[in-house]
């Protein structure tokens, strides 16, 4: 980290985007203002990008970002410094923002336009995972509905699958089969938000989570955390954000053996390493009943609400979120 840290640095916190996950992405903004506020040569503006397409200050005033980096309202006029697009999805996770942000040459939280894009979408992920190595959970994937019949096969060999909208988060266009007169309903409603769909194998065992992220001139992996779902469900979007969700998390699982424990910390370091990611992530496992370890997906902007894991992972591991991203933005 540079020396210079007394310089004060106008950030932009950039939120919303209009996508599926937009009223998630305020919440997480606000976790990021709040850590913002604590930061000595610190100068936040949050902007949210509204579903009607307008930008807005948080006192509702419409904005405009410029090319070289300066956020315009109304007659002032500020520079900018750094920027974090605390967008979950489009257009955040897509690339699109990073994309930008590198033509303005404006430092950015996050990871690049092209580990974005490659991770947002499920099936090239999957295709990355098993160049380099990393177990993910069997698949097959479709680009239309013509291919109905390889979906019926899967399903016969499998029993119960997952149908998932190739490019969304938050389980967004993700659906239980256990059986083929399920299939076809949940393939149509999948095919709604993405060109392209997976069908994915159910594992039964537990679901773990690893916070994977830079500090300190290190790439660090977290102690597996645990989402414990209600039995017979899975973690969907409203289990994830509904106020009538069952869901309980464990920022450090139990009764997982230290090779165990290893194992899938270095599973999720050669993900990262291997996507050229950067700063942040969160790596989702599953944990066979069979003992078996399978990476299911990289999230690039992980949530920072109330209830998310990314941040409670990272002090479990004895770090601190706010030095995590003055480091980064002072850097």
């Amino acid at each position: 980290m540079s020396n210079a840290t007394s310089a004060k640095k106008n950030v932009l916190l950039i939120c919303g985007g209009g996508g599926t996950e937009h009223e998630v992405s305020l919440v997480s903004a606000k976790y990021i203002e709040e850590n913002l506020h604590k930061m000595e040569g610190v100068e936040s503006y949050f902007v949210e990008i509204c579903k009607d397409g307008n930008r807005r200050t948080k006192d509702g005033s419409l904005c405009e970002l410029r090319k070289d980096g300066e956020l315009c309202i109304g007659e002032k006029k500020i520079k900018l410094d750094f920027a974090i697009p605390c967008i979950h999805g489009i257009p955040g996770e897509t690339g699109e923002l990073p994309a930008l942000f590198e033509m303005m040459r404006l430092p950015y939280l996050g990871n690049g336009p092209e580990a974005s894009v490659l991770c947002f979408n499920k099936i090239s992920t999957k295709l990355w995972l098993n160049a380099l190595g990393v177990p993910n959970t069997p698949y097959i994937f479709l680009n239309s509905l013509e291919d109905l019949p390889r979906a019926k096969k899967a399903m016969a060999e499998w029993k119960h699958v997952f149908v998932k909208a190739a490019s969304q988060g938050s389980s967004v266009g993700c659906y239980s089969v256990k059986g083929e007169e399920e299939l076809t309903l949940a393939l149509r409603k999948a095919f709604k938000y993405s060109p392209y769909v997976l069908i994915e194998k159910a594992i039964s065992g537990r679901e773990l989570e690893v916070s994977t992220y830079e500090y300190e001139g290190k790439i660090v992996a977290t102690y597996p955390g645990e989402i414990i779902c209600q039995p017979g469900s899975f973690y969907s979007y409203n289990e994830k954000y509904g106020a009538d969700g069952h869901t309980k998390t464990a920022t450090r699982a139990e009764n997982i053996s230290s090779d165990i424990s290893e194992k899938i910390r270095n599973y999720a370091l050669d993900a990262f390493v291997g996507l050229k990611l950067r700063h942040l992530s969160r790596i989702d496992f599953f944990l066979s009943n069979n003992g078996e370890i399978f990476l299911n997906e990289i999230n690039t902007f992980p949530g920072m609400t109330p209830i998310s894991m990314f941040p409670k992972m990272m002090e479990e591991y004895g770090h601190s979120f706010e030095k995590f991203l003055k480091d980064i933005i002072f850097a």
